[in-house]
């Protein structure tokens, strides 16, 4: 392997300098001092302005549907119109997107963002009552859904939602749709299309609220990460520097040459409804001009069938996709030559997979990030040569992001040693919607408390040691243990429960319930699994419950001592 034709320190020093397009500067935030891309784009509307330049190229790929960037935008431009005119929304008003990704949700997204309101995208994967949590808990006055999410929220039209009855617009609509409701492409006619000139101008800036993305609570209930404008794009500068300073620091040992020109292709793996498909990905590809490639839902054969079919440059998601793909049975039929990056996070990665990556990829770069909701994707990036030397961390923070290991009383820690990371930057949420104590709890002075535990090298590069908060990371969907424990003490058969991961090679971990019920009480594995099925969305129920006549481990202050339990049942079972 070449060595690096620039240090790290020097290409920072070269992109950052006053006058580059990568200038850093600092500016008071919400009271405090902060680092700043300075030519950052200022809203999100400004960002779906700048698209136009990219014209008739290619943008959205969904099956055989084909959007270029000039029709997206219009579709996104009057979609904004309609919602100032039709529905009377004002900046900050809420509008929530509940569907899988279709190219109906870029085009709610932008069109929602570009109307000043905040947008509020929920997870597709939710249940009918999780679903309607989120859209009374952020107060939409606008839905934007497809079918199958109209169908779980039913039920809940005639009594919490009746407010958005008539404010609800269906995409992919099979059959007749509810009262009140208009289907997507009834919406967009081609008279309101026509009559498109430009984006409304609804006043909003950098700090105002973009969007309300729900993270799971460790009080069990979801919690709406507030983001502002400056917050995404931010991460679309970050993204944007990263790329730069990988091409600035590129060995001469990487064959770049063949890549100059063309349009890159993202192949999309990850929801929409998430941090990273959002910024990281939606928002990247239209600043930048790439075209992206939708699934129906993720298969590692139809992976491979599109990466050759459309040119596919970049893909990933969480390590488990990249995985999946490496070991398809397709994998060495299929022409993979056009991919240039292998980009995830989410998840934790094995070390192993940046070797796998370069043998199955030769041209391709691995690249691993770091970052939360609440951090609007990426903070830290390990990229190129360096994440092949040091394939166990998450990389350095990128110029804007400060970090900082901290003991439990919140004060630094010296270089590598292990505690809380925090960080602070311009890509820090404000705060939890609606939620003082939990803000409170989890922001201090523009620090974010991540609850991760970590350590930092004499080079700044990250290492995630082990997880603070109490959850199990199934293929990069958090579901915090609390949260399943809980509608497991529902059942009246039940006493005491505890949720811990289970290994899994491709998921990294699937959940596991062990169960002591209640005296006289009589419930099944299958009857348990149920009964938390109709509580929570399908991800979040276990896979295996254990069992047992005993009382759970616990130390001296009555905390399930979950790492002993895991160990016991995983070794005993012969789990892997």
């Amino acid at each position: 392997m070449g060595r690096p034709v620039m240090s790290r320190a020097e290409a920072d020093a070269t992109l950052t300098a006053p006058g580059q397009l990568f200038e850093v500067g600092r500016e008071v935030i919400r009271g405090v001092p902060t680092r700043v891309w300075r030519n950052a784009p200022p809203t999100l509307a400004a960002v779906l302005e700048q698209s136009r330049a990219h014209g008739e190229a290619v943008f959205l790929v969904y099956e055989d549907e084909r959007i270029t960037f000039a029709e997206h935008y219009r579709r996104a431009a009057a979609l904004a119109h309609l919602l100032i005119d039709r529905y009377g929304i004002r900046p900050g008003d809420r509008v929530a997107i509940a569907m899988r990704n279709f190219p109906e949700w870029p085009m709610a997204f932008w069109g929602a963002a570009a109307a000043g309101a905040v947008v509020v995208p929920l997870n597709a994967w939710w249940t009918g009552p999780e679903l309607a949590y989120g859209l009374t808990d952020s107060g939409a006055r606008v839905l934007f859904a497809d079918r199958e999410r109209m169908e779980r929220l039913e039920p809940h039209f005639d009594a919490e939602l009746a407010g958005l009855a008539g404010a609800t617009v269906v995409a992919r609509a099979e059959g007749a749709v509810r009262a009140g409701a208009v289907r997507f492409e009834d919406l967009l006619t081609a008279d309101v299309l026509a009559g498109v000139t430009g984006l409304p101008q609804p006043g909003v800036g950098p700090e105002d609220d973009a969007t309300i993305f729900y993270t799971s609570g460790t009080t069990g209930v979801p919690k709406g990460a507030v983001g502002t404008h400056r917050n995404i794009c931010t991460n679309l500068w970050s993204l944007f520097f990263t790329n730069a300073r990988a091409g600035l620091r590129r060995t001469a040992s990487t064959p770049p040459a063949e890549w100059a020109g063309g349009q890159n292709a993202y192949l999309l793996s990850v929801p929409f409804f998430h941090a990273t498909g959002c910024h990281s990905v939606l928002v990247a590809n239209t600043a930048a001009g790439g075209k992206l490639v939708m699934m129906y839902r993720w298969n590692p054969e139809r992976a491979l069938e599109l990466i050759e079919r459309e040119r596919i440059t970049t893909f990933g998601g969480v390590p488990a996709m990249v995985m999946q793909v490496l070991d398809s049975p397709d994998f060495e039929k299929r022409d993979i030559s056009s991919v240039r990056s292998v980009a995830y996070g989410g998840a934790p990665a094995p070390p192993d997979l940046v070797r796998r990556i370069k043998q199955h990829f030769p041209g391709g770069q691995p690249s691993n990030g770091y970052g939360l909701t609440e951090t609007s994707s990426v903070s830290t990036m390990n990229n190129g040569d360096d994440y092949v030397r040091k394939p166990d961390s998450v990389g350095p923070p990128v110029p804007v992001v400060e970090i900082k290991v901290v003991d439990e009383e919140g004060r630094e820690l010296p270089e590598g040693q292990v505690g809380e990371l925090w960080i602070k930057g311009p890509n820090v949420v404000r705060g939890y919607w609606n939620k003082p104590e939990a803000t409170a709890a989890t922001f201090t002075d523009g620090w974010l408390h991540t609850g991760d535990v970590a350590r930092i090298d004499d080079e700044g590069f990250v290492y995630i040691v082990d997880r603070a908060k109490d959850m199990v990371i199934r293929g990069g969907e958090n579901v915090y243990c609390v949260e399943v424990e809980a509608a497991l003490h529902e059942s009246p058969a039940v006493a005491e429960c505890a949720v811990i991961g289970i290994p899994h090679p491709i998921l990294g971990e699937e959940v596991g319930a062990v169960v002591r019920l209640r005296a006289g009480a009589a419930a099944t594995e299958e009857e348990l699994r149920r009964h938390v099925a109709g509580r929570l969305a399908g991800f979040k129920v276990p896979v295996r419950v254990w069992i047992r006549d005993e009382e759970l481990p616990r130390n001296p202050a009555g905390k399930v001592l979950k790492r002993e339990l895991r160990e016991e049942l995983l070794g005993s079972e012969g789990a892997a």
